[in-house]
């Protein structure tokens, strides 16, 4: 069973992306985070195949959360999702060790739910498998 770690605080944007990942990944099994500190103390536990964490969170924010990630299980890809758009914090996310960027704003469901295929799959599509819709 693929587990995805999603570490938002807007509920409403955590929501919506839950609803978009469960109806694309039938059968995913997602755990919801509204904060750092409470995803780091998850992950073990939990055990993800992928972390889509947001930038600005309560406490520690996600480019700490990412870097503490990244230590701890470096194989494990995270994907930033953010409003910030600016190249800086893009820069700043990959050096904290971010598989991907995206932009809340900016980009489309349908390019997020590619990013999250890419890094659970790769190029191999799961069985079963259709378009993602976005």
């Amino acid at each position: 069973m693929t587990k995805i770690l999603i570490i938002e605080d807007d509920p409403h944007f955590r929501a919506t992306l839950c609803g978009l990942l469960a109806e694309r990944f039938p059968g995913v099994s997602l755990l919801e985070c509204d904060a750092g500190e409470a995803a780091l103390e998850q992950l073990d536990r939990f055990s993800p195949d992928l972390v889509l964490t947001d930038l600005k969170l309560p406490g520690q924010d996600g480019l700490q959360v990412t870097r503490r990630i990244r230590r701890r299980l470096p194989e494990l890809p995270v994907l930033v999702l953010t409003c910030f758009h600016e190249p800086e914090y893009e820069e700043a996310a990959y050096s904290a060790g971010a598989t991907h960027f995206a932009s809340k704003h900016e980009t489309t469901a349908h390019e997020i739910l590619m990013l999250v295929e890419r890094s659970l799959y790769g190029d191999e599509k799961p069985a079963g498998s259709s378009p993602a819709r976005g």
